[in-house]
């Protein structure tokens, strides 16, 4: 269980395989979905990202139904010397036991990716739903304008991409490639090519990149949802709407060093998780004490 992320050590459970085997059956599987966004650097330098996501594990006590408990957590992964430790230790905290099913879901980027990896070693990493069908959906968007210039090749177009979206929904990532090979061909003729054509094929390429690099991420998402199974990082949209996007891009256009960011995001991360006052227990045991004690105006 070794991978360079930058300086950071790998992350190691105790004990060896057959241990793990030995072990209780855990609770319930842990899904941690993770996504990320982009905030404005200070000093007119640009963007960078930050991670956030959320894990869910479900709890079950002799017949009661499951009874899910979450935790969030956020980072600026270029600043933080140690993030793939920050989520292993918060996923233990959680509960995560070495013989557990870990499912992460992700956007399928890079980033995100090298963060996931040797955090569990029985642990399967998918790419999620959501963001396939959000491609999709922008590209059947561009096709509308071409069905305006060239009915017959928009038409064919859509038939085609809403095939190849029932091909990825059953993890069929060869057929989807096939077909998405012969669109491009049928949009570079010499006939059909215009300013249009030529960027709906451009975004059809990269949609094909996207899908050969993540082919081995891609499951059978009917059948994971038929057996309940999380598909979508849907869930963590939320999260990161709470503590990204509030705070730091959508209603206060500020720009943010990468130190300022992180550490602001532990913060929020703690409150959201109800850990904020533990935290500051540890640092100052007396402060509720001291507050108790002060006298009364």
């Amino acid at each position: 269980m070794e991978a360079e992320l930058g300086e950071e050590k790998p992350v190691f459970f105790e004990g060896s395989e057959d241990d793990w085997e030995q072990q209780p059956t855990p609770d319930g599987p842990m899904t941690v979905g993770i996504d990320g966004g982009f905030v404005r650097a200070a000093h007119k330098a640009g963007f960078f990202e930050v991670i956030a996501g959320k894990s869910i594990i479900e709890f079950r006590r002799n017949d009661e139904e499951p009874k899910p408990s979450s935790k969030c957590f956020s980072f600026v992964q270029t600043f933080d010397a140690k993030p793939r430790r920050r989520l292993w230790e918060l996923l233990k905290s959680q509960g995560m036991a070495e013989n557990q099913q870990v499912v992460f879901l992700s956007d399928g980027g890079d980033s995100v990716r090298n963060l996931q990896e040797y955090i569990h070693p029985y642990s399967e990493h998918w790419i999620d739903w959501f963001h396939i069908a959000m491609r999709i959906t922008v590209l059947l968007q561009q096709v509308k304008g071409l069905e305006g210039e060239q009915p017959e090749l928009g038409q064919e177009v859509a038939r085609e991409l809403t095939s190849i979206k029932h091909f990825l929904w059953h993890g069929n990532t060869f057929q989807a490639l096939q077909r998405l090979e012969s669109l491009l061909i049928n949009l570079e003729f010499p006939e059909t090519l215009s300013d249009l054509t030529r960027k709906i094929a451009k975004a059809l390429g990269e949609f094909q990149t996207y899908i050969s690099n993540n082919e081995g991420f891609i499951p059978n998402f009917g059948e994971r949802r038929r057996n309940g199974e999380m598909i979508s990082t849907a869930f963590v949209e939320s999260t990161v709407n709470q503590v990204i996007s509030k705070r730091m891009v959508k209603k206060q256009q500020m720009r943010w060093t990468q130190r300022g960011a992180h550490l602001l995001l532990q913060i929020r991360t703690k409150a959201l998780n109800n850990e904020l006052e533990e935290v500051f227990r540890h640092w100052y045991p007396q402060f509720r004490a001291a507050a108790a004690s002060a006298p009364a105006f």
